[in-house]
Formats: C-alpha cells, structure tokens, sequence
C-alpha cells in the first residue's frame, strides 16, 4: 500500500502544480493577482549525487532572496519591485512584480547542512547534496553571486 499511497501524493503534487500554472496569468487580465511566480527546473546528477534546482529571478536582489529547507521541502521565497521610473506613464505594464513564494517537494532525502545557493545573471541555483538517511531539521542557506 505504500507504493500505492506515494503515488497518490505524486498525483497531488502534479495537480497543484498544474492549478499553479493555470492562474499564472498576467496582472492586467487577471485584475486581482498579485506578486509572480518565478520558473523553475529540477534535476538529479550522480556525480555528486545531488539534486539541483534552477530559478529563473531575473531582477530580483540576491540579497532579498530566502532559501529554507525543511524535511523535505525546498522553499525560495522574495520580491521583485518594479523599478521607479520618474516622470512615467505606462501604456503597458506586462512585466510581473511582487512577492513571490516557490516551494519544490524533493523526492528524496537530502543532507541540509551541505546544500549551496548561488545567484548568477538572473537564475539561483541551489544544489541539494543527497543524504543516505533521514534529516527533519529546518536550514536557512545564505545565497552567494556566483
């Protein structure tokens, strides 16, 4: 039943990815959402064996960047303001601002003390070392400029 059960998690993982990607609309047609919901890749490597997450933050300060993992949850969260311009007048405004919240479910254990953020050109990449055995605990990683 346990293979059954993982299943059914997976299956509700992809559903609320899916609802996630079905509101990501932009501001001016979906009139009250607010903040953006940066892109996102993850793999695994085996040399080291790891896990690597990509971000896609163009714009975004490093430094306003908080990456936590917990059990096995990764979480990037910040802001990107929209830069003052003065004197302007929009006639369009497609570029999406706002706080933003990512969280990816890891399917696998991961050793949390050894995990590294760096920030390069606009992506944050987080490498997420595998661990051989279970890890609960909570670990904020400091994002470095690569």
């Amino acid at each position: 039943m346990t293979g059954r059960k993982r299943d059914i998690e997976d299956l509700a993982g992809e559903i609320q990815e899916l609802f996630a990607d079905m509101w990501q609309v932009p501001r001016f047609s979906a009139g009250l959402r607010q903040g953006y919901r940066p892109q996102a890749d993850c793999f695994r490597t085996d040399d080291p064996p790891a896990l690597n997450v990509i971000v896609e933050l163009p714009g975004v300060d490093p430094t306003s960047v908080e990456v936590v993992v917990a059990g096995r949850a990764l979480t990037i969260s910040g802001e990107r303001t929209r830069p003052r311009v003065a004197g302007a007048h929009y006639l369009a405004m497609e570029i999406e601002y706002g706080a933003f919240r990512r969280t990816v479910e890891l399917d696998t254990e991961i050793d949390p003390t050894n995990v590294t953020a760096t920030y390069d050109k606009g992506m944050l990449k987080v490498v997420l070392p595998l661990a051989p055995e279970k890890r609960d605990e909570k670990v904020s990683i400091e994002v470095k400029r690569a």
